[in-house]
């Protein structure tokens, strides 16, 4: 049996919507407390009328957020990416699916983000080395690549031609200017590594000084990892198979940052 209940009027004026509740004679009574225009999660796309998305430019499926002051020219974005307030995307960007760019950010030509990557508010790319406002070097732009599930911080920069490794954590503020290996946390300017991370995002144990390399797990999830002086990498790679693929199948994602 459902009960419609009625909208309540708060003493500030407005109105709070109908709830719905439902009772079951035979079990204990339950409530359903949610709204009665409560609908699911959609997967169509949504874009701000503010939005400047160019003819020609192609938006995978319930991709969200292109917000105020949003520029997409003609590039493709991938399925479910997220887009903050005033995010400028360039002609020759490749975007994969799942990605996360937060306010304030411009991806130019030659960048590429593969699936999950995380971009952090008012982070910078650059695609040339040794810019002059007098002399064009369009013909010299550094390809700049993200590996899988890689988060880059706050205010970081990301000098171009480097690429950051698979489930890299760039913290906030860092300045990368060198290739970025897998699963590494890099601090400072210019950033170093300090630690290893695994694909949750929590940083690994420190392994014992004196072994050449060791199994260590993450905090959380107890997944483990090999780490040896200069890399890292997961016990069992199937863990970090791409959604969709034989190895992951049956396999969880974590959830996102």
């Amino acid at each position: 049996m459902s009960i419609p209940h009625q909208c309540t009027f708060l003493p500030s004026g407005e109105w709070r919507p109908p709830l719905s509740f439902s009772v079951d004679v035979t079990k204990a009574p339950t409530i359903d407390i949610r709204p009665s225009t409560w609908k699911k999660p959609q997967t169509s796309t949504s874009i701000h009328p503010s939005a400047v998305v160019d003819e020609g430019a192609q938006i995978g499926a319930g991709t969200q957020g292109l917000a105020l002051d949003s520029r997409l020219q003609r590039r493709r974005l991938g399925e479910r990416c997220s887009l903050g307030q005033n995010v400028y995307i360039s002609n020759r960007v490749t975007m994969g699916n799942n990605v996360r760019v937060q306010n304030n950010v411009s991806i130019y030509d030659n960048v590429t983000l593969e699936d999950d990557v995380f971009c952090g508010p008012s982070m910078v790319f650059t695609n040339v080395l040794n810019p002059r406002a007098h002399i064009s070097r369009k013909h010299e732009y550094r390809s700049t690549l993200i590996r899988r599930g890689a988060s880059i911080g706050a205010n970081a920069t990301v000098v171009c031609g480097t690429t950051i490794g698979r489930y890299a954590f760039i913290a906030a503020g860092a300045v990368v200017s060198r290739d970025v290996p897998d699963h590494a946390l890099m601090v400072g300017v210019p950033a170093r590594r300090t630690g290893w991370v695994c694909q949750c995002g929590v940083k690994l144990p420190h392994p014992p000084h004196a072994r050449h390399s060791a199994t260590v797990h993450c905090p959380d999830r107890h997944t483990g990892y090999i780490i040896s002086s200069d890399a890292c990498r997961p016990v069992d790679p199937a863990s970090e198979a791409p959604a969709g693929s034989s190895a992951a199948a049956g396999s969880q994602p974590p959830d996102p940052a």
